[in-house]
């Protein structure tokens, strides 16, 4: 038991092994429709299994005409309200909205601003991490993955916490509180520790400034010179807006109820929301969109021809282009199928800030490509609803022009929506008190055990 295994023979092992897991867990796929499992908690016509009520957010894409499912251009609603009236109302003011957004999330209003300047205020002095933090908890052992990073972070900060498991209302939304105020420094600090461990660069650690946005704090503590534009961070408050919810049922805000269900604490429910937000079906899609318009760039010769450019996303779809995925990424929704309206929000600022890059030729590109590829999908693949750009579309497209880079865009997707998360932790706790626990059913066949000697 004491031998040394060498690096082949684990391997070989592990290949073995590896082959004995995958046939012990494959099901016969047949078995998921003859007992009716709504796999993915989603019916046959891609509407999502009801399994709870919220308040919090509402994605509306479709709806019942004679027993029909028609879809309908895609709406967002926060607590009640349209999110392009909640954009265009700050924005028409021109003031930053991502921290009344958070307000409205929250508790269910629309601040006035004596709330909205308490708020501020209380979101402030919560940003500072805990005395040492960054020094020890980040810097000292920088992680290759910023949302990793973040993960263990989130963990560590109950050690700082002397109620890190009272599962009381007003400790939770406290604890939700510091969260959100720190999760800007946790984020930027990891990057720059990355930064200059893994790459050599010099190390910026930026203190957050209590008179600056969490927009305007995020450009403050990553770029060397603290400096940006209103425009820059005007578009980056938008961005968390438009991410920091998406109703109840999207993957990482439906573990937050999940995980709050078993009753443990805070920490661990939004270390759990990390993991699944890290995911390159959830959260991570933003960055493959960049990398796949890099290599367009490189292959598309004429990027105002549209039959060249259709040629290119013909080999996506048929695996000959890219990383050969199959997949035109930034351009479909699980639940949107005429339009995304984060994606035509975004579209009507990004080229205002394209303009201020020198990158009106990029966007055109892009602007091409959400126009082509909806109608090449459409002949290249049986589709039982629409497509459409998504908000990962434009997204990555605006953080490369603000210069954040690429280990930072699920990170910048977390800042935002751990506010959603928040509010869905608070409705769980109030409105549930049960563990969240949905059936499997077991196909294995039934079998007698068989004694060593005669295996």
């Amino acid at each position: 038991m004491n031998k040394i295994i060498s690096i082949e023979a684990e391997d070989s092992m592990i290949s073995e092994l590896t082959q004995l897991a995958k046939q012990s867990s494959t099901i016969d796929p047949t078995l998921f429709s003859k007992h009716k499992v709504k796999r993915g908690l989603r019916d046959v016509d891609g509407t999502g299994v009801l399994v709870g009520l919220t308040e919090i957010g509402e994605v509306h894409s479709y709806i019942i005409d004679e027993n029909e499912m028609v879809p309908v251009p895609g709406r967002l609603i926060y607590r009640g309200i349209e999110i392009n009236d909640l954009v265009n109302g700050f924005m028409q003011e021109q003031r930053f909205g991502f921290e009344e957004t958070c307000y409205l999330l929250l508790f269910g209003n629309l601040p006035n601003q004596t709330e909205l300047d308490a708020f501020n205020q209380l979101l402030s002095e919560y940003q500072r991490l805990p005395q040492d933090f960054a020094r020890d908890m980040i810097l000292k052992a920088p992680s290759k993955d910023i949302m990793n990073g973040l993960s263990r972070s989130v963990l560590a900060l109950y050690s700082f916490d002397d109620k890190a498991d009272d599962t009381s209302l007003e400790n939770v939304l406290r604890q939700c509180l510091r969260l959100i105020a720190y999760f800007p420094a946790l984020a930027v600090y990891g990057y720059q520790a990355l930064s200059h461990y893994h790459g050599d660069n010099s190390l910026y650690i930026h203190s957050p400034k209590p008179n600056l946005s969490i927009a305007e704090n995020i450009l403050h503590m990553l770029r060397p010179d603290s400096a940006y534009t209103k425009l820059e961070a005007t578009l980056l408050d938008l961005a968390l807006v438009l991410h920091a919810e998406h109703g109840g049922g999207n993957n990482s805000s439906f573990v937050t109820h999940v995980v709050t269900s078993s009753g443990t604490d805070t920490y661990a429910v939004m270390a759990a929301a990390l993991g699944s937000l890290k995911g390159p079906k959830h959260g991570g899609a933003n960055i493959k969109v960049v990398q796949m318009f890099e290599d367009m760039k490189q292959v598309v010769k004429d990027w105002t021809d549209d039959e060249e450019i259709t040629q290119y996303l013909t080999k996506l779809l048929n695996k000959e282009a890219f990383d050969k995925a199959g997949l035109v990424y930034g351009i479909g929704h699980a639940v949107y199928s005429i339009s995304d309206p984060r994606a035509i929000i975004f579209k009507q600022y990004v080229s205002q800030l394209a303009q201020e890059k020198g990158l009106e030729a990029e966007f055109k590109l892009y602007d091409k490509v959400e126009q082509l590829a909806p109608e090449v999908i459409g002949q290249v693949r049986k589709m039982y609803k629409g497509v459409s750009a998504n908000v990962d579309f434009y997204s990555g497209f605006v953080y490369r022009m603000l210069g954040i880079p690429p280990e930072l865009y699920t990170p910048i997707f977390a800042i935002a929506r751990i506010v959603g998360w928040s509010a869905h932790r608070l409705e769980e706790l109030i409105n549930s008190h049960k563990i969240i626990r949905p059936a499997y059913k077991s196909v294995a066949k039934r079998r007698d055990y068989t004694p060593m000697a005669e295996r």
